[in-house]
Parts: C-alpha cells; sequence; structure tokens
C-alpha cells in the first residue's frame, strides 16, 4: 500500500474516531411541560454533538421501557456552527422521564429528561395590573438573610460592604424575611433585579451580565428556594415579577467561550457601543446606519449584545421565559433595555410569551422622555410603520421625570413646578391602555426621590406619593423609598443609591412616619377600583397646585396638591361640571378629615394635599 495514502486513511480513521465521541454537559431548558402553546426545542451542548443520532426512551423506575416512545418524539434536528452543539425539535405528548441517546459510530451519550404535567389553570393566570402597587427590590442591597451565601468559591467576586461597588450579601432568604414589611406598606406584587447567575469579576451585584440563564446565582440561593419565595408571596397576596434581560449576556456567559454560531451575538471589528438612542427605530428620516447600530450595538464591554435575529437564539429566549413562569409559578415580567433589542425578534418573543399566557402582564423599561416615544412600544398603539411590540405595559419615565422636576424647585415661572405633571397628563390619549401603564418616582437607575426634591423635605416625597397612589397606572415604589431614604454619596454614583434598607433601630422616627403616611395610601388604594380603573378629569395646575379627579359611574376621589410654600385655597367652583355628580361631602382619606367641596374656602396648607373619597 502506498504509503501516502496510507497515512491519510490512517488520519482520517483517527480524525472519526475522535469525532465520534460525544458527551452532553448540557440540555436546556431544564424541562418541560406537556400542553403548551410554545415548541420544545432542546439546545444541547458538550462535546462532538454534531450529526449525532437521537433516540428517545421512556425511562420506568429508571429503567428504559421496551418499545417505541410516543410521549417524547423527535420531530427534527440540526446542527450549529459549532460541533459542540445539537437542537433538537421534540414533540411533546405525554409527562414522564426519558432518556435521550446521541450515537455517533460505537460511541453514545445519554441525559436523562422530564416532562411535567402543566399546573392547572396555568395558562389562565393573571398578571399584575392597575390595582397592584409593585415594590422594587435591588437585589444584593436589600437585606442580607443568609450570610452564609454571600462569598463562595466558585464565584468570582465576593461579598465586600467596604466597596460601595461590590456585593453586600442581600439574598432571598433576605426577601422572604421582608414579605411582612412589603405587605404591611401596600405592595401586591414584587420586581427584584435579576436573581440568576451574574459571575463577573466585579460589579456582579446589579445582576444585568448574566452567566447562566436557567440557575439563580448561589449567592442569592437556589433555583429550589427562589419557588419557595414566590410561592410564600403568593400566600401573603403578593405577586411576584422577574427581571429579564434578552438584549445581553455577561462576558462570563458559559457559551461565549464556544458560541454556537458567530452571529449568536453581535459582533465588530473592534468593541462598538450602542449610540442609547432608540429613536431610530420609529424615526421616520433616521438612517439605517443609526438603526443597526441602536439594535446590535453593545449595552456596555462586559454585557456581549445578544443576536435575536438568529432563529436558535430567538427559540432559546422564548422558552426560557416561559419556563421560568411556568417553573417558578410567575406573575409577570419586567423586560431591561427593550427598545435595543432588534424590533420584530423582540416583538415575536414577547407575543410568544402571551400566545402562552394571554393575561399575564409583561412591562418593558422603555427610557425615554418624550411620551410618543414611549407609547410608541405599547401593544395596541396604531404606529406609522405598523410596528406592535407586543407588550401591554411600558414605563411612564415621562411623568417620573415631570413629577421631580416640579418638587425639586418652587414652580415659580412659565411651564414650572406642578404645571409640568399637568402637561404630561394631556398626552394620556398616546397610550392604547392608560390603566396599564407603570407609574413610579424612580428606580435603581436614578437618584433616590427623596435626593431630588427641594430641600430634601420629607412633606415633598409625600407629594410625590401621593400622586402616583392616585394617578392612572401601575404604581411602583423603590424600595427605601419608603422611609424616603437618601443615597450615601451622590458623587460615587448609582452604587451608593443602592443601599441596604433600614432594619430595626435604624429606622427612626421621620422614617417611621414616612412609612405609615405611604402605608396609609397603599393601603386604602388596593380597595379602590376608582382608582384602578377609573377615569380622570384634571384641571389646569395654578399657582403651583394641581386638582384632579378619578371617577366611575358610582364614585369619586378628589385629589389636590398643593406644592407651594403658602396657604392655597381650593377653586371648588371651577370644579361644578363633576362635583354637580356627586355628594360633594366626603372624608380624607389620608387624616380622616371631613370635607364639604361645595364650600368656597377650603384651605389647603403649603406642601401638603388631601385626597377626599366621594359617594354618589
Amino acid at each position: 500500500m502506498n504509503k501516502k495514502f496510507l497515512f491519510l486513511a490512517i488520519a482520517l480513521l483517527s480524525a472519526f474516531s475522535l469525532q465520534a465521541k460525544p458527551r452532553i454537559d448540557r440540555a436546556e431548558p431544564l424541562c418541560w411541560w406537556t400542553e403548551m402553546n410554545c415548541p420544545l426545542t432542546l439546545m444541547l451542548h458538550g462535546e462532538d454533538l454534531a450529526d449525532a443520532q437521537v433516540t428517545i426512551q421512556l425511562l420506568n423506575n429508571g429503567k428504559p421501557v421496551k418499545g417505541e416512545c410516543t410521549g417524547l418524539q423527535v420531530k427534527s434536528q440540526h446542527n450549529a456552527e459549532s460541533p459542540n452543539y445539537l437542537f433538537v425539535d421534540l414533540a411533546v405528548n405525554q409527562a414522564g422521564t426519558y432518556r435521550i441517546t446521541l450515537k455517533k459510530g460505537k460511541y453514545s451519550s445519554k441525559v436523562d429528561y422530564t416532562i411535567h404535567t402543566r399546573r392547572e389553570g396555568s395558562r389562565d393566570r393573571q398578571g399584575f395590573n392597575s390595582s397592584d402597587m409593585i415594590y422594587l427590590i435591588m437585589s444584593d442591597r436589600f437585606v442580607d438573610g443568609d450570610e452564609s451565601n454571600n462569598t463562595l468559591p466558585q464565584m468570582a467576586e465576593p461579598a465586600n460592604k467596604e466597596n460601595v461597588h461590590g456585593r453586600f450579601g442581600g439574598d432571598i432568604q433576605g426577601i422572604i424575611n421582608s414579605l411582612d414589611h412589603i405587605a404591611a406598606l401596600g405592595a401586591t406584587a414584587i420586581w427584584p433585579t435579576p436573581l440568576l447567575e451574574d459571575n463577573e469579576a466585579a460589579w456582579s451585584y446589579h445582576g444585568y451580565a448574566c452567566s447562566d440563564y436557567y440557575h439563580i446565582d448561589p449567592r442569592y440561593g437556589s433555583n429550589e428556594l427562589y419557588c419557595q419565595m414566590v410561592e410564600k408571596a403568593h400566600e401573603k397576596g403578593i405577586k411576584f415579577i422577574m427581571d429579564m434581560v434578552p438584549n445581553h449576556c455577561g462576558g462570563t456567559h458559559w457559551w461565549m467561550k464556544d458560541l454556537p454560531y458567530q452571529d449568536w451575538i453581535n459582533q465588530f471589528d473592534k468593541f462598538t457601543n450602542t449610540h442609547n438612542v432608540f429613536s431610530a427605530n420609529y424615526d421616520i428620516n433616521a438612517s439605517e446606519y443609526d438603526r443597526l447600530l441602536s439594535n446590535r450595538g453593545w449595552f456596555d464591554r462586559p454585557m456581549p449584545d445578544m443576536n435575536l435575529e438568529n432563529p436558535d437564539l430567538l427559540q432559546y429566549f422564548k422558552q426560557w421565559a416561559i419556563w421560568w413562569i411556568e417553573y417558578a409559578n410567575l406573575d409577570g415580567l419586567r423586560v431591561d433595555t427593550y427598545p435595543y433589542i432588534e424590533m420584530i425578534p423582540g416583538s415575536e418573543w414577547v407575543k410568544a410569551i402571551m400566545d402562552e399566557y394571554p393575561y399575564i402582564n409583561i412591562v418593558g423599561e422603555c427610557w425615554t422622555r418624550p411620551t410618543p416615544a414611549v407609547a410608541y412600544w405599547q401593544s395596541g398603539v396604531k404606529n406609522h410603520n405598523g410596528f406592535d411590540s407586543h407588550l401591554p405595559s411600558v414605563m411612564d419615565f415621562p411623568l417620573e421625570e415631570a413629577i421631580r422636576q416640579a418638587l425639586e424647585g418652587d414652580g415659580h415661572g412659565w411651564g414650572g413646578g406642578l404645571t409640568r405633571v399637568y402637561d404630561v397628563l394631556t398626552m394620556d390619549y398616546m397610550y392604547a391602555d392608560v390603566n396599564d401603564i407603570l407609574i413610579m418616582l424612580g428606580n435603581h437607575d436614578m437618584d433616590r426621590i427623596a435626593d431630588v426634591v427641594k430641600d430634601q423635605d420629607p412633606r415633598r416625597v409625600k407629594l410625590a406619593t401621593t400622586l402616583i397612589a392616585t394617578m392612572r397606572g401601575i404604581p411602583q415604589v423603590f424600595y427605601g423609598d419608603e422611609y424616603a431614604m437618601k443615597s450615601a454619596d451622590r458623587q460615587l454614583g448609582h452604587s451608593t443609591l443602592r443601599m441596604p434598607l433600614p432594619l430595626g433601630d435604624e429606622v427612626t422616627a421621620e422614617m417611621q412616619d414616612m412609612f405609615d403616611y405611604q402605608s396609609r395610601l397603599f393601603q386604602w388604594r388596593k380597595g379602590e377600583p376608582v382608582i384602578h380603573t377609573g377615569k380622570t378629569m384634571h384641571f389646569m395646575s395654578r399657582d403651583n397646585t394641581y386638582g384632579f379627579f378619578r371617577y366611575n359611574d358610582n364614585e369619586a376621589v378628589f385629589v389636590f396638591v398643593n406644592a407651594s410654600s403658602d396657604n392655597r385655597t381650593i377653586p371648588t367652583a371651577n370644579y361644578a361640571e363633576i362635583l354637580s355628580k356627586y355628594n360633594t361631602v366626603g372624608v380624607d382619606v389620608i387624616t380622616g378629615k371631613p370635607y364639604n367641596l361645595s364650600q368656597k374656602d377650603i384651605v389647603v396648607e403649603p406642601l401638603s394635599s388631601i385626597v377626599v373619597k366621594l359617594q354618589k
């Protein structure tokens, strides 16, 4: 035999042998359920999985059942660019545990996979809505309920409470321990910042650089403890919202060492930041260059930008969101940096979730200030380009800005003070459903409300709280704002506004007074359909005051806010068109003081408000 030919034959045989030893390291999603609308595509990762023959057997007490397997069947399979991935489309027909075998030549690898029976009523679960108040938690900074998991050898960043940018140790147990506090405030839903694994060497506390989409970061707890937290919250009448980030992952995500496809992430010759101006998505004059940069640029260096135009990645993310809702029995999602996602795939992602759970709620972070630019992203808006995000809810950043600006000064000058709030509300016609937008005074990415109001006066914080507790929409309170917490040092950045919740003796009398004020408002709000779904009639702001009514056919709530430094008389005569429809005698829900709104000399003290309930 020709030596050259012999050498080639041996090389080919060796290569074949190397390729014929498949090893499965991961199978995602981790499990699935019967009767799901979303099809199941299993992503397998390991070594030399390409072109493997896939067979499935039903297991009974851990042993394969002979005969054809009909409960879980292979519909199709396809390779990725990396030989270490295999995507398997499965038909799910019956609950059970199955053995999936990948065979190449004489070698094989196995993984057991479970199909569960879907929980009764899962599809019809009700999401958060305008009857709720959402409590936002910065997970690592909130409450440390278990110090034993603060530093773990397998995780890159240890706890360091001396570093304002480091991990503090807040965890799932801390949230569980605080459920009574949250319920006492009047919150009916919780939104923690991401709890999934984030294994960056620094700044990992924020959680927005995910390194494993299917596992809770062990410094917070475990998947099982996460489910227990949701269950315990439900027992107290509190819904649970998961913060999801499909736009980017973390640089330490396991797949970054072995991408399925080169276009799994958006890649450039050198680091390319998004321009953070997502108006390019709807701007009729925008260049294609700017439009692509908006969606494909990286949010930050440690956060590779995901390319949802890759169909396998899009399917992966659809299943990921649905998996967590079903697995943990969630009530809704908050989607980080939603407009940075490729528009059409992002819309398809949301639609897949809503098709699975028609009555759940998903709120998108669409952080921009003009109301039309925010409304563009709410489902049902008739956009000029026909785009529909399928998002039921968006965040009302224009209102947040208006309230802050109204209360950071004395309101002098044209268009100043509470006129800003009035002006924003005049744009409500832009939204498809104004009651389903999320309203807030701030969040984990901006200075606290107590930082920005004039003189850091707690009375102004109370005014702001009165507004979001009585306006249309879904109010959200950032943890600590119930105490009018201030940032530790604003010059050091956002890390210092994300400090631990005061506990025990740390709660001063002034803090407790603020909590009691907000608790009275939000506890009352829970039982008021007129606030949840009623219409709004408001009157132009005068002398830095603002009066408005929330009303329906049976009752009304009158709100009057005096943000000036002087006494103000309520112009009740101006409100005749709506007051004539109700009994004008009511009680202030905050103080219990009676009011007769037919009188012309009702005085409201400086930096105070009244909320009066009226009946027919």
